[in-house]
């Protein structure tokens, strides 16, 4: 225990003054004349046993006013250092400052309320307490600071594009601990406690030893208006006709009782617009046309006008028109109707059928390379496959059926360690999509939870050595590939199990076919429309190749110049911008003596989804010895500030003054009878 003012002790001297007053007056008697004496005796005794019982009590309750009333003065206060088991342990102020804590409670945002929360109980702390303040960027403090230095931090506190779980905050937590060689660790964490970012439960092993306080900052209403996504309904973008670019934008709460109008322009020039109106389950889809005059990237934003929370109601994209994408098909006998179909829907696309006999010397000027119904792959035809793999091409192989299926491992063997090694006859339906997979991430914008995965009725069964680098993008149950890539140089090459035709499977009408299709085709040549997400850390595939340890990508932005993480892959490479920068906006990524490539980052739409748990529910959840609850009001009172707050017990102490001069007036109002003697 400390005390805040302890020369306020030092009055404790006044306790002599009741033991004094006691002392001599209890030796003053009163002398009564009494008529007989034969009673004398027995009065004399009950006299002296009460006089001597109540005075005691009177004494007592007049020691302990005073004592009271000098610790409430000198302001006593339990810290956690007079804790043996908590001596060395961290106090951890997490501030939740993701887009979401800028909804408005009133006329403040929940990011101000939960600081000036947050404010109080930093003024209220025991004197030469220390703290660590979290953020979702980055901590504010990366070792325990003094008080007043917390309070300056957490001045500078600003809302940030990122954002942590209930888990990741813990783990950091955690990992503090370990490098402060702390035994234990208050965490109070300031939150609007959002569904999308909050855990429903608590990691017991991230809760260990740590003491967890949750602060709820929420709003009273919620309403937002966001655009959720949008993309351009062709695959590439076409310079001098028109281009469709679809919006999807979502609504939370109460409609605003003026249509919201959704803008879109192109390079700072306003290119069309369109008034938002909702359906019941308050989504709204719109299609804006627009035409663009020359090839160079064109920077299109889109915004709403949406008053409530702003930072969703943009949404940018890069794309640039770029001369017709080449794909070579090269059959075996009769040409493929599904894959003729898919490239000439659309424009941007130059498509050449030939006959796999009259295969093409130099594959070099395609961007894509399907063979079609092949039953065997010569030595020939596995010479150009292995040089397209190592020169970076992407090539697709849609075998056809026959019982040599060994006939294609000669060829095979040219381009990697792949090989068929039998066939299956049994009618079998994929049953496992890997969502990871290029071809399927970047062209959905979420898997239907009730899609229907293709059925083969009949498939090869292919193996493939480490070097292949396989990845199974469609897969039996068996664990066979149906539809795989292999990687055994900077080359794709991707192959089906089975034929590309009604009478092999239903994989040619699929939901998959012809986004694969496109897919394969837009990625041979890297990018030319860009939208990406912060924080999922999606990968941007530049066909550089001319950058190199020493030639690295850069990053530039306003006030930006930044080296972004990086990764060989095929015939160019992987940047993640989003581990360099989370603000949106648009970047541009470039090498020295490189094509430049623009790139649009957005925001994280799940900071968007703003319903947030009942902290009801969430207590019956987070159900544990070392989880509590506080209101706001409550963080300012170092009586709930854990084991790191101080205790305010001069409140304490003056009612329990109050307690004793109450027992001392009810004693002194009973007439105490003072020890008699009776004359003689």
């Amino acid at each position: 225990m400390s005390f805040l003012f302890p020369l306020f002790l030092l009055a404790g001297i006044s306790l002599a003054i009741p033991v004094l007053i006691h002392l001599f007056n209890l030796r003053r008697y009163k002398t009564v004349l009494f008529p007989h004496t034969r009673f004398l005796k027995n009065i004399q005794l009950n006299s002296r046993k009460q006089s001597q019982v109540r005075y005691k009590w009177l004494l007592a309750a007049r020691l302990l006013f005073l004592l009271s009333l000098i610790l409430a003065f000198a302001q006593p206060f339990f810290t956690q250092n007079d804790k043996k088991d908590a001596g060395n342990g961290l106090k951890v102020i997490y501030i939740d400052n993701s887009y979401s804590m800028l909804v408005k409670n009133g006329a403040r945002s929940l990011l101000e309320i939960a600081k000036e929360a947050a404010r109080k109980q930093l003024k209220s702390a025991a004197t030469g307490s220390r703290f660590i303040l979290l953020t979702n960027d980055k901590p504010a403090t990366y070792k325990p600071i003094p008080a007043d230095k917390a309070l300056t931090e957490l001045n500078n506190i600003d809302v940030s594009a990122s954002d942590k779980s209930a888990a990741q905050v813990l783990s950091i937590v955690q990992s503090m601990m370990q490098g402060e060689v702390a035994t234990a660790a208050d965490v109070y964490y300031y939150s609007d406690f959002q569904k999308s970012t909050f855990d429903t439960k608590p990691d017991a092993s991230l809760m260990k030893n740590v003491a967890f306080y949750g602060v709820p900052v929420q709003a009273d209403e919620l309403q937002n208006i966001f655009i959720d996504t949008a993309y351009l309904n062709s695959p590439v973008l076409q310079t001098g006709q028109p281009n469709q670019l679809i919006v999807r934008t979502r609504a939370i709460g109460k409609l605003p009782k003026d249509a919201p109008v959704l803008q879109l322009a192109i390079n700072g020039q306003v290119k069309s617009a369109s008034t938002l109106t909702f359906s019941d389950k308050n989504e709204s889809t719109d299609t804006l046309s627009f035409s663009t005059n020359d090839a160079n990237w064109q920077r299109m934003v889109l915004t709403l006008n949406d008053a409530a929370v702003k930072f969703d109601d943009t949404f940018r994209i890069t794309a640039r028109s770029t001369p017709a994408l080449s794909v070579l098909v090269l059959n075996e006998g009769q040409s493929n109707p599904f894959i003729q179909a898919a490239f000439r829907a659309y424009n941007g696309f130059r498509l050449n059928q030939l006959d796999i006999n009259s295969t093409p010397a130099d594959w070099k000027d395609y961007n894509l390379i399907i063979l079609n119904g092949i039953t065997h792959i010569d030595a020939a035809l596995g010479k150009l496959l292995g040089n397209a793999m190592v020169q970076g091409q992407t090539v697709c192989i849609f075998p056809g059926r026959t019982g040599n299926f060994s006939s294609f491992n000669e060829g095979l063997k040219q381009a990697g360690d792949i090989q068929v090694k039998g066939l299956d006859t049994a009618v079998q339906a994929a049953s496992t999509l890997q969502q990871g997979s290029n071809l399927v991430k970047d062209i959905f914008e979420r898997i239907p939870p009730n899609v229907q995965l293709p059925v083969a009725n009949w498939h090869y069964i292919i193996e493939a050595g480490l070097g292949a680098n396989q990845q199974s993008i469609l897969s039996f149950r068996n664990g066979d590939p149906f539809f795989a890539r292999y990687s055994p140089a900077k080359g794709q090459l991707y192959i089906c199990a089975t034929s590309a035709d009604l009478a092999s499977g239903n994989f040619p009408g699929s939901y998959f076919f012809v986004p694969f299709i496109y897919q394969m085709a837009v990625q041979s040549r890297g990018g030319d429309i860009y939208a990406i997400t912060a924080g999922r850390q999606q990968p941007v595939y530049l066909p550089l190749r001319n950058a190199d340890e020493r030639n690295m990508i850069h990053l530039y932005g306003p006030g930006l110049d930044a080296i972004p993480p990086q990764r060989p892959d095929g015939a160019g490479l992987d940047v993640f911008i989003d581990r360099s920068v989370q603000q949106p906006g648009f970047y541009s990524l470039a090498a020295t003596g490189s094509d430049t490539i623009q790139v649009a980052l957005d925001a994280d739409r799940k900071e968007s989804q703003l319903e947030a748990w009942d902290i009801s529910a969430l207590k019956d959840n987070w159900k544990s010895p070392g989880v509590h609850w506080l209101s706001l009001s409550a963080t300012g009172s170092a009586a709930n500030n854990g084991n790191w707050g101080s205790f305010p017990l001069w409140k304490v102490c003056v009612i329990l003054a109050l307690i004793m001069l109450a027992v001392e007036t009810y004693l002194l109002a009973g007439g105490f009878k003072k020890q008699t003697i009776a004359a003689s």
